[in-house]
């Protein structure tokens, strides 16, 4: 080969590299996930961050995660040959409990390889997106917060009303203890303590007693996250 060639070839690798930098940060930028590869696995990670959106616009100051966004984020996912894996990050508030239990509900049906891992907080509806994965850690710093269904704007005050907010609240309850070690009964006791919060129903789990109560599987760290994930990836294959 020429050493003109040669030069043009090494010209149109440093292209493709810039290309693909670029293609990664308009990734991240748009969807708040990016493509990770390394020599021997290719996985995608995912960010489930802020107040989860579902069909009702949030307000433009309110950081969002919108929902219609990442439903095909996951099917493509799952369909890809070249993805071997998910993780997902979470931090998030809660928000849309319809819009989070679709999420929950393709996650804990993928058969890719998937690891979830709170970070900062994995508030209200975000309970069953931590425990959708296959595996989900907690940071150390991170917390849970279990509440009963709430609701907002005009509700009417009858007998109609309470059972929807009971059959939701199962839904809720059964996908939890469905995915994770936490049963029934201990997951409705925690979600209608009294005693604990202010000026609300529910219970704040850290990091380690979420692990301690069987809903989240291990305190860790990103690192071992990955690991994690890399080790289900190898199993699958």
């Amino acid at each position: 080969m020429s050493k003109q060639n040669k030069n043009n070839c090494e010209n149109e690798g440093c292209k493709s590299k810039i290309s693909q930098t670029s293609y990664q940060f308009d990734r991240i930028r748009e969807t708040s996930s990016s493509i990770i590869k390394n020599d021997k696995f290719t996985f995608y990670c995912m960010t489930i961050i802020g107040e989860i959106e579902g069909h009702n616009l949030s307000s433009e100051k309110t950081k969002t995660t919108k929902y219609e966004h990442v439903i095909p984020q996951l099917v493509s996912i799952e369909e890809n040959p070249k993805i071997d894996g998910l993780l997902i990050l979470l931090n998030t508030v809660g928000g849309d409990i319809e819009a989070g239990l679709a999420l929950a509900e393709l996650i804990s049906g993928m058969k890719k390889p998937s690891v979830s891992m709170v970070l900062g907080g994995g508030h209200s509806i975000g309970v069953p997106l931590a425990v959708s994965a296959k595996k989900s850690f907690i940071a150390k710093s991170a917390s849970m917060t279990i509440h009963p269904v709430r609701t907002t704007g005009v509700t009417l005050g009858v007998p109609q009303s309470f059972e929807h907010f009971k059959r939701m609240q199962k839904r809720i309850t059964t996908f939890v203890s469905e995915n994770s070690n936490m049963s029934e009964e201990r997951f409705l006791s925690l979600a209608m303590n009294t005693s604990e919060l202010a000026t609300d129903i529910g219970t704040i789990l850290d990091g380690q007693e979420a692990v301690e109560e069987g809903l989240i599987d291990y305190v860790g760290t990103l690192s071992q996250a990955i690991s994690t994930l890399h080790s289900l990836i190898k199993k699958a294959k």
